[in-house]
């Protein structure tokens, strides 16, 4: 310990830039994936609220929920047989408020259950942030596709599908606004609910998100950057613990003539390592927490402590490996040779 802080007061400045350029990276990806995962519950926060358990879809629906039509008999079968179970369907479309300004949401039907709101016939319930468009409970709102009005029942917090807030109403309304009489699929929760059912295709919550296009290739971009900047900070280890064993190659000679183990050159590195990757992401987390609390309420960000504790750690991870592996060439350091290689 005492070796490596003396090193580190010695080189103030290369450690100094090592440490700024981690604290950069590291804050960068805590940003980017509480973006990812802001986003993720803007986009299916409808699917992330329910419990676990499996969707059915028709086979012939090609993994695509809107075009999934469950037969009346199958549904019928399922919801007598299994007790907790529920269909429902989804549908992206317009409400027009009372300034008859046209208001995107995504509307929800589902038969009896504990699992979404109750509506009755003329009613709709809406997410939360429909309140910040000036909408309030009592107001009246239509649809074109509507003969009747929609009463504004209640408001519910955190239920968004595909960027867009939910409206739950009744199925006798669903069923006249989008000219169907299915419903597109069945919900059964519970871990040991994997049944497979003739016609019907099913898919775990995980699963199902992956077949909504939207939610897969978003998801799928923003945490390809996020372990891309994990993978340069570990590079970025590798390389200046590299550079600086290279250039100590004749200190190393050195030690090793006066009996100084190997293991205790690593056990160096690797107290730096930790020193500075310790110290920069403690100030990347304080300053991405800050601004978790300040970002903009418009703005879909996302970062829990789960999250920052699980990059944390994989950031310490990539900096062992990437310290390590630079500090392979000591182990092969010969003293007299190197010795004579610092000596030119």
């Amino acid at each position: 310990m005492n070796l490596a802080w003396k090193e580190m007061k010695k080189n103030k400045v290369r450690f100094l830039l090592l440490g700024s350029i981690v604290f950069l990276v590291s804050l960068l990806t805590f940003i980017i994936s509480g973006l990812a995962n802001g986003l993720s519950q803007d986009n299916a926060a409808l699917i992330k609220n329910l419990p676990d358990g499996q969707f059915y879809m028709s086979e012939n629906a090609d993994e695509n929920y809107n075009l999934s039509r469950i037969v009346s008999s199958i549904q019928e079968k399922l919801l007598s047989e299994q007790t907790d179970a529920t269909a429902l369907s989804i549908q992206m479309g317009f409400l027009n408020d009372k300034d008859d300004k046209q208001q995107s949401v995504a509307f929800v039907t589902s038969t009896q259950t504990t699992m979404f709101p109750d509506v009755q016939d003329g009613e709709i319930i809406l997410d939360s942030s429909m309140k910040g468009k000036g909408i309030k409970v009592g107001d009246i709102l239509t649809n074109n596709q509507m003969s009747e009005e929609f009463i504004v029942k209640d408001f519910v917090e955190q239920e968004k599908f595909s960027h867009a807030p939910v409206a739950f109403i009744n199925i006798k309304n669903y069923k006249e606004m989008f000219r169907v009489d299915e419903m597109q699929l069945i919900f059964i929760p519970g871990e040991d609910s994997s049944q497979e059912f003739t016609g019907l295709q099913s898919f775990s919550n995980k699963a199902f998100l992956n077949t909504i296009s939207s939610y897969s290739a978003e998801q799928m971009s923003l945490n390809m950057i996020v372990w891309f900047l994990v993978v340069i900070s570990g590079m970025l280890f590798a390389i200046f613990f590299y550079m600086m064993n290279v250039q100590k190659i004749g200190l190393y000679g050195i030690l090793k003539a006066i009996g100084v183990k190997t293991s205790k050159l690593f056990k160096m590195i690797w107290i730096q390592m930790i020193l500075i990757t310790v110290t920069s992401l403690a100030f990347s987390i304080a300053l991405s927490q800050v601004f978790n609390m300040v970002a903009p309420e418009g703005m879909p960000f996302t970062l829990t402590m789960v999250t920052t504790a699980q990059l944390s750690l994989v950031f310490l991870v990539i900096g062992f490996v990437g310290a390590t592996l630079s500090g392979i060439q000591i182990k092969k350091v010969e003293p007299l040779q190197a010795i004579q290689q610092g000596e030119i």
